[in-house]
């Protein structure tokens, strides 16, 4: 990967705007299914063993939630609301992020879109968020998500 291409806004596909055009992109999903997701994703992961403990960082739930909003809001429906840095943010806690915590957060993000999207949508949220995890693991560690040791042992909770 580019090094440069790591700190590029994170935006729709081209190729996803050619073959599905502007407008049925924008018709996956909705502010509200944004923040449905956010909201039901967030508390899995704060009650996870493996991810909660690096999210007890954050002071302002509601504060978080509504960045995570804007962000995905950006993504999804092109909004153009996000004007903050991703990587930059995810840097300042870098000696807490450990590679394998990608994958988890992976997993809860899939699970939560798939309840409470219609399978293209949620299809779609999945795919932005393998890119984006992609691009966070490799300016964090070097690596992508999935090339941890898998005879690393993982400590989580079953999602609920």
């Amino acid at each position: 990967m580019h090094f440069i291409s790591m700190f590029y806004p994170i935006v729709i596909d081209a190729f996803q705007m050619h073959v599905f055009g502007m407008d049925a992109l924008m018709e996956l999903v909705t502010e509200q299914q944004i923040s449905a997701v956010l909201g039901r994703f967030y508390q899995r992961v704060r009650k996870d063993e493996l991810l909660g403990p690096v999210f007890a960082a954050v002071e302002d739930w509601d504060e978080h939630l509504e960045r995570l909003g804007v962000f995905w809001s950006s993504v999804m429906l092109m909004s153009g609301r996000y004007k903050g840095n991703p990587i930059s943010m995810h840097l300042l806690h870098a000696d807490r992020i450990r590679p394998e915590m990608f994958d988890r957060w992976l997993g809860l993000w899939e699970i939560t879109t798939k309840e409470i999207l219609p399978p293209q949508s949620a299809a779609t949220m999945q795919a932005k968020a393998r890119r984006i995890a992609g691009r966070l693991a490799a300016a964090i560690h070097g690596s992508r998500p999935g090339s941890a040791d898998p005879r690393q042992e993982r400590h989580h909770s079953t999602p609920g």
